[in-house]
């Protein structure tokens, strides 16, 4: 499906968009529901990564097929890998079946696991033979995906020893496993992180409880770059907590920069076009904050400011090669931009090229990154329907905000 937009004449309504839950977050608590079936979740993510995550924790599959589901191939390689009994050919997409594995691989190896490759070494498809884990230390690069430590957070208390994960070197997306650290901890499980350590304790049983899981904040993303497009006008998101766990959390305050203001009323934020005054260049470290980096540079292109953005060395490997389909999309619309394979450098410009057809690559972030550039030019998305992969709505809610 493809779509065309134009949103140039029309103006944003004072509206209130229910975004469903953090797919980081509803990811990390079905993994743990299943050492602790007692935790009863409310507000789960309705993306696509969650619902494939759902269809693979069903009993009985002796073959999982998740798709483009990455962060779901690595919290289940370590899940199967610590559950007894169980032998699964854990698989994926094709472009899944070209994202490396092997650093999270040859770590629960490390703790004893039975993972083997059933095609090109490093990468899935994988071959996982579930057996009791005892050893309780591994060690692992700290600037690696996040997904790969986390994964192995979230079955740490399952181990009859814990676990022990020490990190080297400089640690990355550290936001991501604090986040894993901060639900383990609200669910009264032992887990400490002092320097590159971090400690996790076994444990047997929580008792009952109830998690409502926070909205997810990169969906929010889009409509805070719809808002700092726009010549003026206010919406209402929810539901979102001041104190996220979430680090792309940090929009509140970037976006401060391209005018909008985000005030925080009753579990909603309320963001609000305030000022045409921006700078003409922003310089930004994402490196906590990658999925929200193309968001951020179409704003940019947008309002015709410059930027650059660093830390996005993670972006090579996600559903595409998000740093180059940027430039190439962005080159289309008229941008001068160069990108490295850690950085992105856009130069300012004041023009936008019309009715240019936007390439997302498979990846729902392309396709909603550039969705609210439809208040400046008329713009078609191809592909459109890829956007379901974390955000089932999208584009029904963009509409209803007119």
């Amino acid at each position: 499906m493809d779509l065309s937009l134009d949103y140039t004449k029309k103006t944003l309504k004072n509206t209130e968009i229910l975004i469903s839950g953090s797919k980081s977050e509803s990811n990390r608590l079905l993994i743990l529901q299943q050492f602790f079936p007692e935790i009863q979740l409310q507000n789960l993510s309705d993306s696509d990564d969650t619902i494939h995550l759902k269809e693979a924790l069903s009993p009985g599959k002796s073959m999982v097929d998740i798709g483009h589901a990455g962060t779901a191939m690595r919290f289940l390689t370590a899940l199967f890998a610590a559950s007894p009994g169980k032998e699964v050919i854990l698989t994926g997409s094709s472009r899944m079946q070209n994202r490396p594995i092997q650093i999270l691989v040859e770590a629960l190896q490390s703790l004893g696991a039975d993972i083997s490759y059933v095609e090109k070494p490093g990468y899935p498809p994988l071959t996982i033979r579930g057996k009791k884990l005892s050893k309780n230390r591994v060690i692992i690069q700290g600037n690696v995906s996040s997904q790969y430590i986390s994964a192995l957070m979230l079955v740490a208390p399952s181990l009859e020893n814990g676990l022990n994960i020490q990190l080297t070197g400089e640690v990355t997306s550290a936001p991501y496993l604090k986040m894993s650290l901060s639900l383990l901890q609200d669910l009264g499980i032992d887990a400490t992180w002092k320097d590159n350590l971090i400690s996790i304790k076994p444990c047997k049983s929580i008792g009952a409880i109830t998690v409502v899981v926070e909205s997810d904040w990169s969906s929010a993303s889009y409509f805070y770059s719809l808002i700092a497009l726009s010549e003026r006008g206010s919406l209402t998101l929810s539901s979102y907590k001041e104190n996220s766990l979430q680090g792309d959390s940090r929009l509140a305050d970037i976006y401060k920069a391209f005018g909008v203001t985000t005030s925080y009323i009753d579990n909603k934020i309320l963001l609000k076009k305030e000022t045409d005054f921006i700078p003409a260049a922003i310089s930004l470290n994402l490196i906590e904050q990658p999925d929200i980096a193309q968001t951020i540079a179409v704003t940019c292109f947008g309002l015709g400011m410059a930027c650059d953005l660093t830390g996005l060395h993670t972006l090579k490997i996600k559903e595409t090669d998000r740093l180059v389909a940027l430039k190439n999309e962005l080159t289309k619309l008229g941008a001068e931009i160069q990108v490295t394979e850690n950085s992105l450098h856009l130069k300012s410009s004041g023009q936008i090229r019309r009715n240019i057809s936007i390439a997302t690559y498979d990846d729902h972030r392309m396709a909603m990154a550039f969705a609210p550039l439809s208040v400046k030019v008329p713009i078609r998305i191809l592909n459109a329907e890829v956007v379901t992969k974390s955000y089932k709505n999208f584009w029904q809610d963009l509409e209803s905000v007119f």
